[in-house]
């Protein structure tokens, strides 16, 4: 006789679904069901088919038997329970729903619909891959590893026939996925009696509670489980022994079968019982559980228990409890996962230190450490498989669709690593931001995360060399940070350059070319239908010509449409290169004949000094980078209006190519805690900072107590104020701290010591003790404390101590820059021992962030573009005034004109001095700055004034850093980088 739902479901019961194709799941919510394939919950293993058949559908029970009444009772209870559990859950969490996917390989669709019917009840969502029933073992297995890597997925049930629950399919499953309790970890923690760690099998547990129901006391009774096998097996035992039930195992083979049926209390029947056993083996008032099922049929078992026996439950009451109680262990899945989604401290493995004296160089440093492999790292600080793109062994992208998942998780903590003016050798803010997360982590047990700048290749093979840090602060493999890392400012280039080809070949075309044909061109007849592209759609709106038939155009609109007429003595994009190359700085481009005449001076820039480079820093999704790409503006037209990247119709083309290189790029410091390298805009013209997003998904990661290190390049009145007027304001993140970085050498400078250069040897004034230098120094220190103190964020001053400062001078550094008004002042030593020498500095920025920011903007936006330059020179640089050449005044009039006065001011001034000349160190006082020039990166969202000269191609020195540079083409490992 056909199986029927049990009463209290037929109300749920929906119309049969037809038959289909394999079912995949396509996203969170009710898959439709149906199509080949069966099975049911229960069996061994657990989710084998079952044919649920009340006494309605003629299963006839003995007087011990209960009604199906009572069994449904103790289902309605359990699916209750789930569906309350499940509601307490999404008050705080509204979109959290679980879903359960159940693979099948059979034909039992009424087991799927009692699946389905008990997870609607419940609250949960629940989809089925129907697969055939003669599927093979790999072929579950594929299915199986697709459910475990889909983070919608939160737990996963086979039913699939018995002879296809091999040790290999069961280990293929996620133990945190595992609902049924098959997998050798879920059994392990529930035999060790770690039960509530694990999932323990429902179809063992239906069995239990329904005894216990019944009022059966387990306790000092006599259990025989006959014909179940492995997991099913091992999960009865374990439950009858913890409630004092002595039990045996027999399989229905077995020659003492017939004594031990005598002498059991109870028997749980886990398979078909064959024909040559007879029922007058057991004994009359034994109780009896029937989980038999033949797994390929579908049907009872042959010989299945009749009514013979008192205290007789079936096998319909048994799988129906046990589906019922497989939704109990999905909501208690649900729960484990968004406990997770919670901030934790991170289970952290971190990698030792054995710093040697005297300290190594960073490349013999970095490689003598092994680095976690990066996907350990990731599943460390809480990453899901599929938001990271791995990258070799020690580098991943990390896909924005995380932010989307911890989007109601606190930020941790906002650091900013910060320094007072610089020599040219610069004072180790890379290598202070490193130390500084070592520190909280590896010694502090503190959540940190380092957000720094990708380095240009361009000094790392000139003079500077690379920015991994150094000593034993740095990021590894440094030689993979300093050298293409994930291809992200390759990816700049080629857009960058995209671009400058579409600008001068627009202008050529144009140059050559009537209306009509260039029109033909730009809308060219594919397969006798001319059509607009949608670029050109919103070009067309933009222009205000509401038509989408290009054969209607009229000709003054197509010449409108056409022609961008740009005025090339306007264009301002200029093609990019990841290499210092002096002789690019100008050139004269479109000599060939084939550019008919038309030629133009230009030039290369660094790669880094790209617009699209401070875009990627700034964007906070793709829809946001794509927008900010077609804002750029370009050049103006011959009319004066700017002309864009949108009007080119490049935006989706430059969007593609940068649809990877906007995933931030995770690596690991020496001592294995995390970092991100993401962007690395030019600190003069542009604003110097890592990226915007970096800094989100950290802050989601560390959680409410954790920290995110980030460093802004140059000093604090160059890279610390446009972190905070134009990076803050784009991301609407508020800082938490400003760790000012010194150095005794650089102090000594602003005192009037002797001039530094890179290449030469230090003067006797800094290699030996000279306490008043150091003390006349510290007036720049005491004013980027104060620079800081504008924005109303505490400042901690980070002192990087060199092996030639001496006890005295550090002391003295410390105590000036607590009377200027430092919250602390520390020594740090990272560079020599790693985070344990700047544990006092993790302390004291600890301390610092919990007295509360009061952050504030130095400026309005809505002041003009004149007035807040004028803020900038004087509050931050100390300048008596601004004096405007008539190209910047010409430059700021125009952009006020066309709509840009309201955005924020990016300062292109010297980095080795508060003023305007590089030469005057300290504090230099009533001097006039100057404003040569006035640009715009509209895209990027910032106005840059130019004080004096800039050179966006840097050039090699006399030895560049390349003369030191090889590779052991045995080994492949790199030498010479520093």
């Amino acid at each position: 006789m056909r199986a029927r739902l049990p009463l209290f479901l037929r109300g749920l019961r929906r119309p049969p679904r037809p038959p289909g194709p394999p079912l995949r799941l396509q996203a969170p919510g009710r898959a439709s069901s149906g199509g080949r394939g069966g099975g049911g919950g229960g069996g061994e293993g657990l989710l084998g088919q079952r044919r649920l058949q009340d006494a309605q559908a003629g299963n006839s029970r003995g007087q011990g038997s209960r009604a199906p009444s009572a069994r449904d009772s103790i289902v309605r209870e359990v699916i209750q329970n789930s569906k309350e559990v499940l509601s307490l859950l999404q008050e705080k969490n509204p979109a959290f729903k679980p879903v359960l996917a159940i693979i099948q390989a059979g034909d039992d669709n009424l087991m799927q619909e009692i699946n389905q019917n008990l997870a609607e009840e419940a609250g949960l969502n629940i989809t089925h891959i129907c697969l055939p029933p003669d599927s093979s073992e790999d072929e579950i297995i594929d299915e199986i590893l697709k459910i475990n890597e889909d983070t919608r997925v939160h737990g996963l049930a086979l039913q699939i026939s018995e002879n296809s629950f091999s040790n290999k399919v069961l280990n293929a499953l996620k133990p945190e996925k595992d609902v049924d309790g098959v997998t050798d970890v879920n059994l392990g923690r529930l035999v060790r009696g770690d039960a509530h760690e694990c999932y323990v099998s429902p179809v063992a547990r239906a069995v239990v509670e329904l005894l216990e129901k019944s009022g059966v006391n387990l306790d000092g009774k006599k259990v025989l489980v006959i014909g179940a096998h492995g997991s099913l097996e091992a999960a009865l035992q374990c439950l009858f022994q913890r409630r004092g039930s002595m039990t045996m195992s027999s399989q229905w083979k077995t020659p003492q079968l017939q004594s031990k049926l005598h002498e059991a209390d109870i028997a749980v029947v886990g398979s078909p019982k064959p024909e040559d056993i007879p029922l007058s083996w057991i004994q009359p008032g034994t109780t009896v559980l029937n989980c038999s099922h033949d797994f390929l049929s579908g049907r009872l078992g042959c010989g299945s228990l009749g009514v013979h026996f008192n205290g007789l439950i079936a096998e319909d009451d048994v799988s129906l409890l046990a589906a019922a109680l497989r939704i109990q262990n999905m909501v208690s899945s649900g729960r484990r996962w968004l406990r997770e989604q919670q901030h934790a401290r991170w289970r952290l493995h971190c990698l030792k230190l054995q710093p040697l004296s005297p300290v190594p160089s960073d490349l013999e440093i970095s490689r003598a450490q092994t680095p976690k492999a990066v996907d350990v790292l990731a599943k460390e600080i809480g990453l899901l498989a599929d938001e990271i793109e791995v990258y070799g062994r020690s580098k991943a992208k990390v896909r924005l669709s995380l932010l989307e998942r911890l989007k109601d998780q606190a930020d941790g903590k906002y650091v900013l690593v910060a320094g007072i003016t610089p020599t040219p050798l610069g004072e180790g803010k890379s290598t202070v931001t490193v130390g500084l997360v070592q520190a909280l982590t590896a010694h502090l047990n503190i959540n940190s995360f380092a957000c720094l700048r990708q380095p240009s290749q361009g000094p790392t093979f000139g003079v500077k060399g690379g920015a991994a840090g150094g000593g034993y602060a740095q990021v590894i493999p440094m030689e993979e940070f300093n050298l293409h890392l994930t291809g992200d400012i390759h990816a700049i280039t080629a857009a960058n350059n995209l671009l400058a080809a579409a600008i001068d070949t627009r202008i050529l075309h144009e140059n050559t070319q009537t209306d009509k044909a260039l029109y033909n061109r730009l809308v060219p007849l594919v397969n006798g239908v001319r059509e607009f592209s949608s670029i050109q759609l919103a070009r067309l709106k933009k222009l205000g010509i509401n038509k989408t038939d290009p054969s209607t155009l009229t000709e003054e609109e197509i010449s409108k449409f056409a022609r961008l007429n740009i005025e090339p003595s306007t264009i301002t994009w200029q093609r990019v290169l990841d290499t210092n190359d002096r002789f690019l700085r100008k050139m004269t481009i479109g000599q060939a004949p084939t550019e008919k005449g038309y030629s133009r001076q230009a030039q290369f820039d660094i790669a880094v000094a790209s617009e699209i480079m401070a875009v990627l820093a700034l964007t906070d999704s793709l829809t946001d980078m794509k927008e900010r790409l077609g804002r750029m503006v370009v050049a103006s037209d011959k009319n004066g209006q700017p002309v864009t990247a949108e009007d080119l119709g490049v935006t989706g083309a430059l969007t593609v190519l940068m649809k990877d290189a906007i995933k931030p790029n995770l690596m690991q410091t020496l001592e294995g805690t995390p970092v991100f390298v993401h962007a690395g805009p030019f600190a003069n013209i542009a604003h110097g900072n890592s990226s915007v997003l970096a800094d989100k998904i950290a802050l989601k990661l560390v959680g409410e107590e954790g920290f995110v290190v980030t460093e802004a390049g140059f000093g604090a009145d160059i890279g610390m104020e446009k972190f905070f007027n134009i990076k803050c304001r784009a991301s609407g993140l508020v800082p938490n701290v400003v760790v000012l970085v010194a150095t005794v050498r650089a102090l000594k400078m602003h005192g009037g010591g002797p001039s530094v250069t890179a290449g030469v040897p230090l003067k006797k004034e800094y290699t030996e003790e000279n306490i008043q230098l150091v003390a006349d120094g510290c007036c720049n220190l005491q004013k980027q404390i104060q620079i800081a103190q504008l924005f109303g964020v505490p400042v901690v001053v980070a002192l990087n101590v060199f092996k030639t400062d001496t006890r005295a001078e550090i002391d003295l550094v410390c105590e000036l820059a607590k009377r200027a008004g430092a919250f602390d002042a520390v020594p740090c030593y990272h560079w020599s021992v790693g985070g344990k020498g700047s544990v006092d500095l993790a302390r004291a920025v600890r301390e610092a962030a919990g007295q509360g920011s009061r952050f504030r903007f130095l400026y309005d936006l809505q002041l003009p573009i004149v007035e807040k330059i004028r803020t900038i020179a004087q509050a931050v640089y100390g300048a008596k005034d601004i004096e405007l050449s008539p190209e910047a005044q010409s430059k700021i009039d125009r952009y006020t004109q066309q709509g840009f006065g309201n955005l924020p001011i990016c300062m292109a001034k010297t980095h080795l001095s508060l003023s305007h000349q590089p030469d005057k160190k300290g504090v230099p006082r009533d001097f006039i700055l100057p404003i040569s020039d006035v640009r715009a990166s509209i895209g990027a969202g910032f106005i840059y004034p130019l004080v004096g000269t800039m050179s966006t191609m840097p050039g090699l020195p006399t030895r560049p850093c390349f003369y030191d540079i090889d590779l052991d083409t045995e080994t492949e490992q790199v030498k010479g980088l520093f």
